[in-house]
């Protein structure tokens, strides 16, 4: 028997494993003894057919197996090679938020000794601009308070965001929050389990959030319901975001969001009125061209009211087990770990003097989202992938498969074959969550240790021990280890905060917030120790509804999927509770085309098209919601944000009745 963290959502619960069998942990200060569907079948997939056991090598269109010293040669070799004739930068890691915090940690070290910063992982698609708003408003991209402040403060915002579906467990925390007196405002662009669960709910019209989070910001200050000891003591330029949100009245928002401007009155005033609360949101906000904009926007609201520290908190909750951890452990291509700047003369030091190397690249890589364009054009010449599939979970698929079959070396480092191992030149067995050790960070920034239930199969091996072994094979200094314990010790002497504390602590405990639990309660780390305010105007959709293409296409999760759908599809009890993907239309535009409920549909865009049965009802006319599980991503376009977030909420489509 043992305590596992779950292999779904960055919520973070624990597990109770014995035999494969899972019960929740009732200890656990996190899931307090419960679980959602998916956690209670987290262990289905590990022992289903298709596990990858054994290495393989592509040749003449098919795949035969090979062994693992052969693999590490022939790969280390290939990497040398193209680093040799094209330099570092030629080669690029795409490092996976499935994975432990020293898998990832030992990645993002080998890519930078080796030479790149071309290393990065899904953060970028989905709360990569909440890290560069937060970053830049704040000082750190993370979110600031834990989940149990959730239940004390009086007003919840949710915006863009379903945890009734995403986070089931979380929406206990709310629940208690609601019987506290708490009151709850969900902010979307359709109906949703939150939205009608809300007290109040706000459906905007797609890609107006920055209208209406200025709009609110223009009734808290218009009527002084802000809070002017904590502005003037911890913030800069809020007469910047004064002047910038005067013309975004109530009655202004209303002809642009299609929200009556009474309910954003009311709902600016109950916000401000509150005395606390929360923000909370996900890739409905960021996941758009203006996705930097849309946070800092929603900032502006918590540093108006000061809900910050003990009175308030940011949540931008993610939505992969170890998501955080494998941002903060340095696998984003702009950062070291942390989310220090490359730049940073003396974490620089710290890094290269534990790595025992003279030098480490300065300059940003590509974003993961520019990886493929970057194939393309010939910059990019070998990509090395672990435990990820973009041609599933990246915008524009048929981009992303034609980018793939031009590398000079792919290697896929993964549990199961995937839409994306079929491209590759090398496939490299790994072992699932339950067969390794390793430590997790969840939303909050609780760092807890996984233990191992079980034997990999055949000749799976962890994710760290395949890294190490590479790291070995190409000569690289600092890739001697032979505990995952020794990773995780290391990674610990980045931080000040963990530098006094033991992987035996971290076993035997729930867990270690990095770098605290509550963040900001003294200041804030920026130049001056001040937060910023920043003012942002509405921003235009990269692609917008036109004679053509007259409707707007929205992705979205489903409750019952997990990401790509490589584990949930293999696992029996949750295959039966998926529904077969399906697209929601609204009830106008279904008569009018002539559409009705259960009748295929083909959703088209300029990328592509894809066969779906229409479900009437539930979203706003002129919209098209679909689950991204199912290979949506070739409907998506790949415009990107500042941060190198597609925006995949906003895509020009038509629909038509199958014939």
């Amino acid at each position: 028997m043992k305590r596992v963290v779950c292999p779904y959502c960055g919520f973070g619960c624990s597990l109770i494993v014995e035999n494969l069998t899972v019960r929740p942990d009732k200890n656990s200060p996190v899931n307090r003894g419960l679980l959602c569907p998916k956690g209670l079948r987290a262990t289905e997939f590990i022992s289903h057919p298709e596990r990858l056991k054994k290495p393989l090598k592509r040749e003449n269109g098919t795949f035969r197996e090979i062994s693992w010293a052969k693999a590490m040669e022939e790969i280390s070799s290939k990497l040398l090679e193209i680093r040799e004739f094209y330099g570092p930068g030629a080669i690029g890691f795409i490092a996976s938020s499935k994975c432990s915090n020293e898998d990832n940690y030992l990645l993002a070290k080998l890519a930078r000794i080796l030479g790149t910063n071309n290393i990065d992982n899904c953060a970028r698609l989905c709360h990569e601009a909440s890290v560069h708003a937060l970053k830049k408003a704040l000082g750190m991209g993370v979110q600031t308070n834990p989940y149990e402040d959730l239940e004390r403060f009086k007003v919840l915002l949710i915006w863009g965001y379903n945890p009734a579906d995403t986070h089931p467990v979380l929406m206990s925390y709310l629940h208690r929050a609601r019987k506290r007196g708490a009151k709850i405002i969900a902010v979307d662009v359709r109906e949703t389990l939150t939205t009608r669960w809300a007290d109040l709910a706000l459906l905007i019209r797609p890609g107006t959030d920055i209208t209406l989070a200025n709009a609110m910001a223009h009734v808290i200050i218009r009527d002084e319901l802000y809070d002017e000891a904590f502005i003037e003591r911890n913030t800069r330029d809020f007469m910047e975001v004064a002047m910038a949100t005067r013309k975004y009245t109530p009655e202004y928002a209303e002809r642009i969001t299609g929200v009556k401007a009474s309910l954003i009155e009311q709902v600016a005033r109950e916000f401000a009125l509150a005395g606390s609360g929360a923000l909370m949101w996900g890739m409905g906000l960021t996941q758009h061209v203006s996705g930097v904009e849309n946070v800092l926007a929603i900032i502006n609201l918590a540093l108006l009211t000061g809900y910050i520290g003990e009175k308030g908190g940011l949540y931008p909750v993610r939505g992969q087990n170890n998501v955080q951890g494998a941002a903060y452990m340095g696998a984003l291509s702009e950062y070291l770990p942390g989310y220090v700047e490359l730049t940073n003369g003396e974490f620089r030091e710290r890094v290269m003097r534990i790595w025992g190397v003279g030098s480490i690249p300065m300059e940003r890589g590509l974003y993961l989202t520019e990886f493929f364009d970057a194939i393309e054009n010939g910059e990019l010449r070998a990509l090395y992938i672990m435990g990820e599939n973009p041609v599933v979970s990246e915008p524009n698929s048929n981009a992303v498969v034609k980018a793939l079959k031009k590398l000079d070396l792919l290697v896929v480092q993964d549990i199961f074959p995937t839409k994306t191992s079929r491209y590759a030149h090398y496939v490299l067995p790994a072992a699932a969550f339950c067969e390794r050790e390793g430590s997790y960070m969840n939303s909050e920034r609780r760092i807890q240790w996984s233990h191992k239930v079980c034997e990999p199969p055949g000749e799976a091996k962890p994710d760290w021990e395949i890294i190490t072994m590479l790291g070995r094979a190409l000569g690289l200094p600092g890739f001697d280890y032979g505990r995952v314990e020794e990773v995780t010790e290391e990674y610990f002497k980045l931080f000040p905060e963990l530098e006094e504390r033991s992987v035996e602590e971290l076993k035997n405990s729930y867990g270690f917030f990095l770098p605290r639990k509550r963040l900001y309660t003294w200041g804030f780390p920026t130049p001056g120790g001040k937060a910023f305010f920043n003012a942002v105007e509405q921003i235009l959709p990269w692609e917008t509804p036109d004679r053509e293409y007259p409707l707007t296409l929205i992705t979205v999760r489903a409750g019952s999927h997990y990401n790509t759908g490589e584990m949930t599809l293999r696992s029996p009890s949750l295959v039966k509770l998926m529904e077969e993907p399906v697209a929601y239309i609204n009830g106008a535009d279904a008569e009018r085309m002539g559409i009705k409920d259960g009748d295929e549909v083909i959703i088209e865009t300029r990328r592509g098209a894809v066969s779906v049965k229409a479900v009437i009802g539930g979203v706003q006319e002129g919209t098209v919601v679909v689950p991204f599980h199912f290979g949506a991503n070739v409907l998506t376009n790949d415009a990107l944000n500042k941060a190198g977030t597609p925006e995949l909420k906003l895509t020009a489509c038509r629909l038509r009745k199958s014939t």
